[in-house]
C-alpha cells in the first residue's frame, strides 16, 4: 500500500514545519505497512503531483473547507473529458468520471465538510480508513464558472434583501419580481440554514441538489404582518440570476455574484476514505 500525505501551504510562508497530527498519521500508516511520502503545494498546479501514481492513496492534511474544495477542484480539472471525448460507460447524469478517493486529516481545526460527511478526524482513525480502503461516494456540485461545491452555497442572508431569478430544472422558485432574503443550493447541510431558519435538509448521496428561497411576504387585510415563505425543490440543475449582485458563500469562500450562474449535481462523483 502506497500513501501520499499532501499539505497545502501559503506561498509566502518560509517555515511551515511538520504538523504533529501529520507526523502521527505517518507513523500510524507505517505501522499498518504503508509506504508513505509527503508532499506540499502552494499553487493549484502543485496538487497535481499527488495524481501521478494512481496506486497511491491520497490524504489531505487540511485546516479549512476552502482547502478541501481547492484539492477536489483540481481533481475535477484533471477528470473533465476533452471536448467531444465522452468516456465510455459514463452515466448520462454525469459529466466527469469518478474522482480519486480522498482522506482528510484535520490539523488545527476540523473542516466543516469533514464533520458533515461523517469522515474520521483523528490520525489513527484516518489511517485505519485509508488502510482498509473503504470508500464512501457522495455527490458533488459543479458550476459554469469552472468551480465546484462539496457542501453547498448560500446566497444572501442577513439584512440585505436582493432580487433575482431562481430556476431549478423546470421549477421557478423566484421570478425576479420579489425580494429574497436568502437562497441555498445545498449538497450537504453546511449552508442549509440562513438566519436561524432551516431552509433545506439535503442528503449528500441522493443524486440531487436541494434548493430553497426565503421570501418575505406581507399578509393580513387590516393588520398587515410580514412572514417568511420558504419555497423548496430538489433536482439536477439550478440557475440563479441576480438583478444586481449578491454576496454568497461556497465551501467557506465568500464572493459576489453579479451574473447568472448555474450549478448542477454530479451524482456519486466524489470519493472519501471513511470508516467501514
Amino acid at each position: 500500500m502506497k500513501v501520499v500525505v499532501l499539505t497545502l501551504v501559503e506561498s509566502n510562508c518560509s517555515n511551515t514545519g511538520p504538523r504533529t497530527q501529520a507526523l502521527h498519521l505517518v507513523d500510524e500508516l507505517k505501522a499498518r505497512g504503508a509506504v508513505v511520502r509527503t508532499a506540499e503545494a502552494s499553487k493549484p498546479e502543485e496538487v497535481d503531483t499527488v495524481l501521478e501514481d494512481p496506486d497511491e492513496r491520497i490524504v489531505l492534511a487540511a485546516d479549512t473547507d476552502e482547502q478541501v474544495n481547492a484539492v477536489v477542484a483540481r481533481f475535477v480539472r484533471h477528470a473533465v473529458p476533452a471536448a467531444g471525448k465522452r468516456p465510455e460507460g459514463l452515466p448520462d447524469s454525469r459529466t466527469i468520471p469518478d474522482l480519486p478517493a480522498l482522506a482528510v486529516l484535520p490539523l488545527s481545526g476540523v473542516p466543516g465538510i469533514v464533520t458533515r460527511l461523517g469522515l474520521p478526524e483523528k490520525p489513527a482513525e484516518v489511517a485505519a480508513a485509508v488502510a482498509e480502503g473503504s470508500v464512501r461516494r457522495t455527490d458533488l456540485m459543479r458550476h459554469d464558472g469552472g468551480g465546484i461545491a462539496i457542501d453547498g452555497v448560500r446566497l444572501g442572508g442577513g439584512d440585505r434583501p436582493w432580487r433575482g431569478v431562481v430556476n431549478l430544472d423546470d421549477v421557478v422558485l423566484a421570478d425576479g419580481s420579489e425580494h429574497l432574503l436568502a437562497c441555498v443550493v445545498a449538497n450537504a447541510d453546511g449552508y442549509a440554514a440562513a438566519d436561524d431558519m432551516v431552509l433545506a435538509e439535503p442528503d449528500p448521496a441522493d443524486g440531487k441538489i436541494d434548493v430553497a428561497v426565503a421570501v418575505p411576504v406581507t399578509v393580513g387585510r387590516f393588520r398587515k404582518q410580514v412572514r417568511i415563505e420558504v419555497r423548496r425543490a430538489r433536482g439536477r440543475a439550478v440557475a440563479v440570476h441576480p438583478a444586481d449582485s449578491v454576496t454568497f458563500i461556497q465551501d467557506g469562500l465568500v464572493a459576489e455574484l453579479r451574473r447568472k450562474r448555474t450549478w448542477w449535481v454530479e451524482p456519486g462523483a466524489a470519493g472519501w476514505y471513511a470508516a467501514a
